[in-house]
């Protein structure tokens, strides 16, 4: 839809850098190919994080939303879009770190017995496949018809999910390849959620984000946190609906800052110690095959392998968002990338992580 509309300038973009300790070489890079997207109207504001282990460090350039002068920073509110898929499968290693559940438990058992899952050959989709993007079913389920097209996943209700599940035929036997589906992680979080016997966005709070010490990160913002929420925007820079979620939040629903994903880099890179420590492991312990060159898929995480290194990583989008976050296991170096417009950023991540991927500058 980005061609229907003219492109719009953002005047006055701002720049705000915290440095909390140096960077390093390739700052003033990251600081270029921020305001060059924000200049060139693919954003209305960018925030850009690195952590290592000298430190961390902010740059963010544009503003908040179009009818403010105050830049983005590290307490700025964006969505996350499908980076919640590796907050889910982190449930999913801790769980099975306590003992609730085991990876190749069939997602059948965790719910309602009127529930009729699809399984194959005698194959049931486990709690993993549905982890690593190798159950079977779709991107979206077929009876995603939402009232409301700019708020799309707000109505789609256990119910209709537990309709669809009954009604489906699997094409493929589960764990036999690799396709992206928002609806399996959401179906894995909710599976999860009623293990646990409480909401999706309780259970994250109470199994990774209290313990983590991230505040500004949740499904459901607090006062403070929508003052503090960017605004989304679309990729001709038109202001968007923020999405919510019920059945499927599972795949999508969370909304965080810089900051604190910062502070789940800082734990996932072992330069804090943390309590989901062997959670963290358990999840890049797993590895398949996405049938795609140097790309491979843990538990949510994917991983790209060039130039002799590991690239750990996941990106999200949303109507008005992009996200991108991060790590190089072997470097210590994590990336945050959080945009409040739809267009992609994911090459300035990558960049950020290993300056030899490219990233262009728009001209």
């Amino acid at each position: 839809m980005a061609g229907d509309y003219p492109a719009m300038t953002v005047r006055g973009a701002m720049l705000l850098v915290l440095f909390m300790t140096p960077l390093g070489a390739g700052s003033g890079d990251l600081r270029d190919l921020l305001q060059n997207r924000v200049d060139r109207n693919k954003a209305v504001g960018l925030v850009a994080a690195v952590i290592d282990a000298g430190g961390r460090n902010i740059v963010a350039y544009g503003r908040i939303a179009r009818d403010r002068d105050e830049p983005p920073n590290g307490d700025t509110v964006f969505e996350i879009g499908s980076i919640t898929k590796v907050f889910t499968s982190l449930l999913l290693a801790d769980m099975v770190e306590r003992g609730e559940v085991r990876l190749d438990t069939p997602v059948a058992e965790l719910l309602p017995k009127s529930v009729t899952v699809p399984s194959r050959d005698g194959r049931q989709i486990t709690l993993l496949d549905l982890s690593m993007q190798y159950s079977g079913l779709p991107r979206l389920p077929g009876n995603l018809h939402p009232a409301d097209f700019a708020n799309p996943y707000v109505d789609y209700t256990p119910g209709r999910l537990y309709t669809f599940l009954s009604g489906y035929t699997l094409p493929r036997d589960p764990g036999e390849k690799y396709e992206y589906s928002n609806l399996g992680a959401g179906l894995l979080g909710h599976a999860l959620a009623l293990k646990a016997g409480m909401s999706y966005g309780e259970l994250v709070r109470r199994r990774i984000l209290e313990p983590l010490g991230m505040t500004s990160t949740s499904i459901a913002l607090s006062e403070d946190q929508k003052k503090r929420l960017a605004p989304g925007y679309n990729a001709a820079l038109r202001p968007v609906k923020n999405w919510d979620f019920d059945a499927l939040a599972g795949c999508g629903a969370l909304r965080s800052t810089a900051d604190d994903l910062l502070r789940f880099l800082a734990a996932n890179l072992e330069l804090t110690d943390s309590p989901l420590r062997p959670a963290m492991r358990r999840m890049r312990s797993i590895r398949r095959s996405t049938g795609r060159p140097d790309l491979d898929i843990a538990m949510a995480w994917h991983i790209s392998t060039k130039f002799g290194h590991e690239a750990v990583w996941h990106n999200g989008g949303t109507a008005g968002y992009h996200a991108f976050l991060g790590f190089d296991p072997a470097s210590k170096k994590g990336v945050v990338i959080l945009c409040n417009s739809a267009y992609d950023i994911d090459d300035i991540g990558m960049h950020a992580l290993d300056s030899r991927y490219p990233a262009a500058m728009l001209q």
